[in-house]
C-alpha cells in the first residue's frame, strides 16, 4: 500500500521564492545611544533586497530611511571578490543594504554599498558619499571616537578623516598573495572571525592583520555554463597543507611613527582565533596550535611583546567561542570573562587581570552557548544557554556569583540584541527579543526587562501549514529525535521512512520551533514519515558526547543514526524500516553517501547534496580539528573517505553539487562520480551550474526540491 500524497502544488515554488518563508523578517538590529530608536534591515517577502528602517520606540512608528536604489540612483549593485566571499562565508543571500553602522554619538549612519561609502545624517536626512579613491571599500568601521573610519581597498588599509573627507593609505605591498586588513579563509569559514583589523580604544592606532598566502594552494571554481567566463581563483588550504602566514602590526592612524610588530610563538600557535582591543583591558589575542588542542590568551604591550594570561588544553580539540574574552570592571578592578569546557561542559567564568580564576559564573550543566551582553553597573552578564540542546534561552548571570535566571521560557529558540548605551541606574535592560517558539513561530519584540515595548514588524509570508512534529528521546544513549508524519496520516498503516540528516559536528538538527521543519513536512506529505536524529558528535550535550567522534567523523555517527532509527521503529510501528531513504546537504550529503554505501541493509536510497568526498580535499582548520593531521591518522582518513566504499554501492544515489562551490569544491562530487563510473554503479548526477554551497536561485531551488523528492520516492517505491 502506498498512501495518496497530500500535495501542495505551489508549496515548493513558494518555499523557494520566500527563502523558506524567512524573507521579510527584520534583521541586523541596532539601538541609538539614547535608546529611543531601533534601526534594522528588512527585505520584501519575495525578494532579498534589504532596506534600512527606523522604529520609534515611544510611538511604535516605523519609517524607511534608505534603500539601495536611492543610494545608487538606480545603478546595479556590484560586489567585489572579497565581498562575495564574505557573504558566502556568512551564508548571506541578501542584497541591497546588507549592513550598516551607527556612529558612536548616534548622529550618522554608515552604509557600505557596491563598494561605495555613504553617510546618512539622522537629523537632516542628508546623504554624503565619502572618497572612493583606491577602489572597492570593504569592511568599513567607525573609530571609537567617531571622527574617522577605516576600510580595506585592494588589500590595503585606508583611514578616512570624516571632518575633512581626506583619505590616507596606511599599508603598502598588497599583491595577489599578500593583503592587509582581511581575515583569511579559515578564519572566516571555520573560526567565525570575519575581521582583519581592529581600532584601539583611543582611536589613535589600528591593529592590522597582514596575510601572506603564497604557500597556500590556489584552487579554481568555474561556471561551465559560460565557457568564456574565467574561473574564480582562491587560496584554499587543504588538510595537511600549508596555511596562510598571519602577522599583526600596530599602526598609527595618522600614518606617523614606525609600525610595531605584535609577537608570539607563531610556529607553535599559527592560528589567530580571536582579537579583543577594548576599554578596560589590554590588546588581547587568542591563538591556537595546529592540532587545535592548545589555546593561549595573550596580552600585548605597546612594544608588541605578548605575555600569557591563560592556557586551555584538550586532548581531542578546543572549540572557539567568539563572544569571549570580554574585559569588564568588577568591584573597581579589571576582569576577564572567559568560557571553558574543562569541567565537562561549556561554562562561563570570571578571571582577574592576570588570568587567574576568580569564580565560575555558570555550571557546566546550564548549557552555556555564548555571551550576549554585560551590564557592569548592574553587575550582570546575559548569555544564551539551555540544558536542553533542542532549545536556546536568554539567561541573566550575576558577575558576583549566584544563581542564573532565565529571561525566556517558552520552548523554542531565543536570541537577543541588547542596548549597549548607558542605562539609568536601576532601569531594566532594553533589548530586542528574537523568538521562534513552538506556539507562536518567529517574532521580534523590543523589551524593557520583561515588559514588551513594541513589536518589530515582519512582512514575511505565513507558511500555508504548521508542521506536525513529535519530539522524542530514544535509544540507550538518549538520542533526541523528531518524527514528522503526513498530515493525512492513517493509523494502522506502515509508511516508508526518510532520514533528514546532517550527522556532523557543530550542528544540532533536532530543534524546537513552530516552522523549523517546513521542508521536511512537505516531504512527509508525499507519503513518508520523516525523522531526524542528533547522535554523538553534536554540540550542547557536554564535552564527552561531542568529542566521541574525534579522529573518525563517520563510524560512530553512522552507528548512532542506525541505532536511533531502530529505536524509533520499535516505538512507532508505522515506520517501515525495510524502506528507508536518507538525504542531506554538506556534511549531511557526505553522510548520505556513506550511509547507502556502508549500510545498504538499512538505507535503500540516498541523496547527497554538496558532499565532502575526500577529507584530504577539505580545509585544514575544520578537518584537522576533528580528524587530526593526515600524516598522524592515515587509517582514520581512509575510513572517513567516500572513495573507500564507492565500489560497494548497491543502492540508488543522487549526487548534487554547485559547480562554483568555493567551500566544498566541485572536485568532491567529480571524484565520487568518477569512482562510481569506474566501478560500474548506476547513480544520478546533478551539477548546479554557477551555484555555490548555497542554492540562491529560487527557480533552481524549486526544481531541485522536486527532483530530490521524486528520486527518493522512486527509490522507496
Amino acid at each position: 500500500w502506498t498512501p495518496t500524497p497530500l500535495t501542495e502544488p505551489e508549496f515548493l515554488r513558494s518555499y523557494a521564492a520566500t527563502g523558506g518563508f524567512r524573507n521579510g523578517r527584520p534583521a541586523a538590529f541596532a539601538f541609538t545611544p539614547d535608546g529611543k530608536t531601533l534601526l534594522f534591515l528588512r527585505s520584501g517577502a519575495r525578494d532579498v533586497v534589504r532596506a534600512l528602517y527606523a522604529l520609534d520606540l515611544a510611538t511604535g512608528e516605523e519609517r524607511e530611511l534608505l534603500t539601495a536604489e536611492r543610494l545608487l540612483s538606480g545603478e546595479g549593485e556590484e560586489l567585489s571578490a572579497e565581498e562575495r566571499a564574505l557573504r558566502e562565508r556568512l551564508r548571506l543571500r541578501a542584497r541591497g543594504i546588507t549592513r550598516f553602522a551607527l556612529s558612536p554619538d548616534g548622529a550618522q549612519i554608515l552604509v557600505p554599498l557596491s563598494g561605495r561609502l555613504f553617510l546618512f545624517g539622522r537629523e537632516d536626512g542628508q546623504v554624503r558619499e565619502l572618497p572612493a579613491e583606491g577602489g572597492y571599500a570593504f569592511d568599513p568601521r567607525f573609530s571609537p571616537d567617531g571622527t574617522k573610519l577605516a576600510c580595506v581597498r585592494g588589500g590595503e588599509l585606508y583611514v578616512v578623516d570624516l571632518a575633512t573627507g581626506r583619505q590616507r593609505k596606511l599599508t603598502e605591498g598588497a599583491s595577489d598573495t599578500v593583503s592587509h586588513g582581511l581575515a583569511e579563509f579559515v578564519a572566516q569559514e571555520e573560526m567565525s572571525r570575519y575581521r582583519g583589523f581592529w581600532w584601539s580604544p583611543d582611536s589613535a592606532s589600528l591593529l592590522v592583520q597582514t596575510t601572506d598566502q603564497s604557500a597556500v594552494e590556489l584552487l579554481y571554481a568555474s561556471n561551465p555554463i559560460d565557457p568564456a567566463a574565467e574561473p574564480s581563483a582562491a587560496r584554499f588550504p587543504r588538510a595537511g597543507t600549508d596555511n596562510a602566514d598571519v602577522r599583526l602590526r600596530i599602526l598609527r592612524a595618522d600614518g606617523r611613527g614606525r609600525p610595531v610588530d605584535v609577537r608570539w610563538d607563531q610556529e607553535t600557535f599559527p592560528y589567530l582565533a580571536t582579537v579583543r582591543w577594548s576599554q578596560g583591558g589590554p590588546l588581547t589575542l587568542v591563538v591556537q596550535d595546529r592540532r587545535q588542542q592548545v589555546a593561549q590568551i595573550l596580552a600585548a604591550g605597546d612594544d608588541g611583546a605578548t605575555r600569557l594570561l591563560h592556557e586551555e588544553r584538550d586532548d581531542a580539540w578546543l572549540n572557539i567561542d567568539q563572544s569571549v574574552p570580554r574585559w569588564v570592571e568588577v568591584a573597581g578592578a579589571p576582569a576577564m570573562l572567559w568560557s571553558t569546557e574543562r569541567d565537562g561542559g561549556f561554562a562561563l567564568a570570571l578571571r582577574d587581570a592576570e588570568g587567574a580564576l576568580l569564580r565560575p559564573l555558570t555550571p557546566p550543566d546550564l548549557g552555556y552557548r555564548g555571551l550576549l551582553h554585560v551590564d557592569e553597573d548592574a553587575g550582570m552578564a546575559y548569555v544564551n544557554a539551555s540544558a536542553d540542546p533542542t532549545e536556546q534561552h536568554v539567561v541573566r548571570v550575576p558577575l558576583g556569583g549566584g544563581d542564573a535566571a532565565a529571561l525566556t521560557n517558552a520552548p523554542g529558540q531565543h536570541r537577543a540584541r541588547f542596548h549597549d548605551g548607558d542605562a539609568s541606574a536601576g532601569d531594566p535592560p532594553l533589548w530586542v527579543h528574537l523568538a521562534h517558539t513552538m506556539d507562536a513561530g518567529p517574532s521580534a519584540t523590543v523589551r524593557r526587562g520583561d515588559t514588551i515595548v513594541t513589536e518589530v514588524r515582519s512582512v514575511a509570508e505565513a507558511p500555508p501549514f504548521v508542521p506536525e512534529v513529535e519530539h522524542v528521546t530514544v535509544g540507550d544513549e538518549g538520542f533526541h529525535a523528531l518524527v514528522i508524519r503526513p498530515r493525512n496520516f492513517e493509523a494502522g498503516r506502515r509508511y516508508p521512512v526518510l532520514l533528514s540528516v546532517y550527522g556532523g559536528p557543530g550542528v544540532v538538527r533536532v530543534r524546537k520551533g513552530r516552522y523549523l521543519q517546513l521542508r521536511d513536512q512537505a516531504f512527509a506529505d508525499h507519503g513518508f514519515i520523516v525523522v531526524t536524529l542528533d547522535g554523538r558528535g553534536t554540540p550542547h550535550r557536554g564535552r564527552a558526547w561531542e568529542r566521541a567522534i574525534a579522529r573518525d567523523v563517520i563510524t560512530l555517527p553512522l552507528a548512532d543514526q542506525v541505532a536511533g532509527l531502530r529505536a524509533l521503529g520499535e516505538r512507532f510501528p508505522a515506520l517501515d524500516l525495510s524502506r528507508v531513504g536518507v538525504y542531506g546537504w554538506s556534511f549531511g550529503g557526505y553522510f548520505s553517501a556513506m550511509a547507502v554505501m556502508q549500510r545498504p541493509d538499512v538505507f535503500r536510497v540516498g541523496v547527497a547534496g554538496a558532499p565532502v568526498c575526500d577529507w584530504g580535499d577539505y580545509d585544514t582548520h575544520y578537518t584537522e580539528r576533528f580528524m587530526g593531521l593526515p600524516e598522524e591518522n592515515v587509517d582514520g582518513y581512509r575510513r572517513a573517505n567516500v572513495l573507500t566504499y564507492a565500489p560497494e554501492l548497491e543502492r540508488p544515489l543522487m549526487i548534487i553539487h554547485g559547480t562554483s562551490d568555493d567551500n566544498v569544491y566541485f572536485v568532491h562530487a567529480l571524484k565520487m562520480r568518477d569512482a562510481l563510473l569506474r566501478a560500474g554503479h548506476e547513480h544520478a548526477f546533478v551539477p548546479l551550474s554557477g551555484s555555490t554551497h548555497m542554492v540562491a536561485d529560487p527557480d533552481v531551488a524549486r526544481s531541485l526540491e522536486g527532483r530530490i523528492l521524486a528520486f527518493l520516492s522512486d527509490g522507496l517505491r
